[in-house]
């Protein structure tokens, strides 16, 4: 019920936007009516999506599922592919900043364990 109440604000303020923008008005009816058609319409992707990956028998809907799903319009395909790709070069770029990080102090906590080491021997020689 939340959603769908989010999803009737956020057509509203489409709306009214595309409304100053082109000075037109639109009803409470229409704006109603887009509302639903937009619900209904996320419903059937949400289930399109889940067959997609139990098709491939997987439980997780992956970005290939979505792009999937937005095959049918060109634009919409290109930049959720765009993104996609933007996504896994940002992901790519912090696991080598987090290699790098645990490979440091990897380094430098053996790099105190000889000191540690070291200074234990020779208090023991003394």
């Amino acid at each position: 019920q939340r959603l769908k109440a989010a999803v009737h604000y956020t057509v509203g303020c489409l709306c009214q936007d595309v409304a100053e923008d082109k000075d037109v008005q639109f009803s409470k009816q229409t704006i109603a009516a887009i509302s639903e058609i937009t619900f209904r319409q996320c419903e059937n992707f949400a289930k399109d999506l889940e067959m997609f990956a139990r098709h491939a028998k997987r439980s997780t809907v992956t970005t290939e599922d979505v792009k999937l799903l937005a095959r049918r319009s060109n634009s919409l395909l290109k930049y959720i592919t765009q993104k996609s790709e933007e996504l896994a070069s940002r992901n790519m770029e912090q696991k080598e900043k987090k290699k790098k990080k645990s490979s440091a102090a990897k380094g430098g906590r053996t790099g105190e364990q000889e000191t540690a080491v070291t200074e234990s021997e020779d208090s023991n020689m003394a």
